[in-house]
């Protein structure tokens, strides 16, 4: 039998999983980009790791109204947001060299939303090959650099 070792995963096994209000509102309020893992600030959305992420180096582009229908965005929110999808995408690929994307967003529980009361964007860098026997066979994820080691390079290159 193989092993994987992944010691970083005992920090979300025993955290608390019932954070109380938003996610994404809480990690706005915080003055401590780097714990938050917030890249990116801008007048109306922001750009933050995502902390259970699909591959390395995955992001989610956040209003910082707390809105759960792009509908509701202003014409200057919806600019902003973009934008900031922009600026992900530029600096993944500078520091990470991906060969592709998935950008997207679920929009209510039934369409696989996580947090379905405040929209987000997800930008996805992709490699050929990133997905293989694990994910299929073992239900398992492998990510190849810590989230910290990650944040320093894309904040490093942000902007």
């Amino acid at each position: 039998m193989e092993r994987l070792w992944a010691p970083w995963r005992i920090g979300y096994i025993l955290s608390d999983k019932k954070e109380q209000g938003c996610i994404f509102c809480n990690a706005l309020k915080v003055n401590n980009d780097e714990e938050k893992l917030i890249l990116y600030r801008s007048k109306h959305s922001f750009i933050i790791m995502n902390l259970y992420p699909y591959n390395a180096g995955h992001l989610m582009v956040v209003p910082n109204r707390h809105l759960s229908s792009p509908l509701e965005l202003t014409d200057e929110e919806q600019l902003d947001l973009f934008k900031l999808v922009n600026l992900g995408i530029r600096t993944i690929q500078k520091v990470m060299k991906p060969e592709g994307f998935n950008l997207g967003m679920n929009l209510g529980k039934t369409a696989g939303a996580g947090i379905d009361d405040h929209i987000h964007i997800h930008i996805v860098p992709r490699w050929n090959g990133d997905t293989n026997f694990m994910p299929t066979i073992s239900d398992t994820k492998v990510i190849s650099e810590a989230l910290k080691e990650t944040y320093k390079k894309l904040r490093g290159a942000i902007g």
